[in-house]
C-alpha cells in the first residue's frame, strides 16, 4: 500500500511543529522591541487574560465586586508575547492534527471506493455466470 507515505507526513508535521517554535520566540523578541506590536498586538490580551485570571481567582476565593488592577507595561507585554508564542505553537500544532485528519479521511474514502469498485465488479460477474448458467440449461433442456 502507501507504506512509505506515512512516515513522510509524520515527519512533516513533526518539522512544521519544530518550526514554530523558533517563529514564536522570534515573535517574542518583536514584541519587546517594537511599541507599535508591543502596544496594539500584546498589551490587549495580557491585560485581558490577566483581568480574566484575576477575576477568577478572587471569585474562587470568595471576593466579589473587587477591581482588578492591570498589568504594567513590562510584565503585560512579556505575558502578551508569551500568548502570542503558545498560540502560534498550538495552532500549528492543531493545523498538523486538521491536516493529519483530512489526509486519514482521504485514505479512507479511496480505500471504500475501491472496495466498492470490487464488489461491483464481483456482482457483475455474478451476473455474467448467471446468465451464462441459464443459457447452458436452457441448450440442455432443447
Amino acid at each position: 500500500m502507501v507504506a512509505g507515505a506515512f512516515p513522510l507526513a509524520k515527519l512533516l508535521t513533526l518539522g512544521a511543529r519544530q518550526l514554530s517554535r523558533p517563529l514564536a520566540a522570534r515573535i517574542k523578541a518583536g514584541a519587546r522591541a517594537s511599541p507599535f506590536f508591543r502596544t496594539y498586538i500584546c498589551l490587549p490580551p495580557a491585560q485581558l487574560y490577566h483581568w480574566v485570571e484575576m477575576r477568577t481567582k478572587m471569585r474562587l476565593l470568595g471576593f466579589r465586586g473587587a477591581t482588578v488592577k492591570p498589568l504594567n507595561e513590562e510584565a503585560a507585554a512579556e505575558l502578551g508575547a508569551e500568548l502570542l508564542g503558545e498560540a502560534l505553537v498550538f495552532g500549528v500544532g492543531g493545523l498538523c492534527l486538521y491536516l493529519e485528519y483530512l489526509r486519514q479521511a482521504g485514505q479512507s474514502r479511496r480505500r471504500e471506493e475501491h472496495l466498492e469498485q470490487t464488489l461491483s465488479d464481483l456482482r457483475q460477474g455474478l451476473e455474467r455466470l448467471q446468465g451464462d448458467l441459464e443459457r447452458l440449461r436452457a441448450q440442455g433442456h432443447a
